[in-house]
């Protein structure tokens, strides 16, 4: 995240982030770290981006920047509209949690500067963020962006070189293989099998919930596949207890593990929340 923003944005521009979750809000931050005058589109609690509202923004942004697939409300933003309507501004997508789960269109849908990482649907363990940049972004990266260890054109220099290869870091040499590896895995099923495997996973999880009186966060309309957010209903959790000790029996007695929701949840959503990954899906 930090990669694509320092080599784009310039001190004064303006960045329009959409925000419905907790890494819209980092992205917030991270624009305002690089001098930017940061315009918010805030969505509803446990509703998807408005991507009409993102653009009516502002008239002339340098970057749109949202979460593609955003962890709580485990919702979709649809990228293709925005990269329709986007004018001369860049286009920065976080694909952290989309990559190799659900479609994934860069140059299709608009995308100028995309991020992932190794950790998710890749099945791979953590360690790289592979990163996409378009034409039109290379044009406006700086020649010196303000992080040294980060700037995309020195590391260009090290990984391509045009000549004598300029040294930068040490390279995480397993780390590479084991996303090779992981790629591999990923090109044997086939990426439309391996979105499809998503989805029964997803739907198979889903339904289960709610058939036990569970509530999904997430509209139905913009739901993702590969994780899932969900309230725990008052009437589930014993007296004196919260959603992290549902979720502390669910470990100890039955091997099931659930994350807790990341970043404030507004009181004006109800219950406690929580997010699953089914266990075959994304890692």
């Amino acid at each position: 995240m930090e990669a694509a923003f320092v080599n784009v944005v310039s001190e004064g521009d303006t960045v329009v982030v959409g925000v419905n979750g907790v890494f819209g809000e980092r992205m917030c931050d991270v624009a305002a770290r690089c001098g930017a005058r940061v315009v918010r589109v805030d969505a509803e609690w446990g509703s998807p981006l408005d991507p009409q509202r993102v653009l009516d923004a502002h008239p002339a942004p340098a970057v749109i920047a949202v979460v593609h697939a955003k962890p709580l409300p485990a919702c979709a933003t649809d990228l293709a509209e925005l990269g329709a309507a986007k004018g001369d501004a860049l286009l920065l997508a976080d694909c952290v949690t989309s990559l190799g789960g659900i479609d994934v269109r860069i140059d299709e849908w608009g995308v100028d500067i995309a991020y992932s990482g190794t950790q998710k649907c890749l099945g791979v363990p953590p360690g790289l963020a592979p990163i996409s940049v378009s034409p039109r972004a290379v044009e406006r990266m700086h020649r010196r962006p303000r992080s040294w260890y980060f700037d995309m054109g020195m590391i260009a220099d090290y990984v391509t070189g045009g000549g004598a290869r300029a040294y930068h870091h040490t390279a995480p040499i397993s780390m590479i293989y084991s996303l090779h590896a992981g790629l591999g895995v990923v090109l044997d099923e086939g990426l439309e099998a391996a979105h499809d495997r998503h989805q029964r996973c997803g739907d198979l999880l889903q339904d289960g919930l709610e058939a036990r009186g569970f509530e999904l966060v997430a509209p139905a309309c913009a739901r993702l596949p590969q994780l899932t957010s969900v309230r725990v209903p008052q009437s589930r959790l014993p007296a004196a207890t919260g959603e992290a000790d549902v979720r502390r029996t669910l470990l100890d007695h039955y091997g099931i593990e659930i994350g807790g929701g990341l970043g404030a949840w507004p009181a004006s959503a109800g219950a406690s929340a929580a997010w699953a990954t089914p266990p075959d899906s994304a890692t």
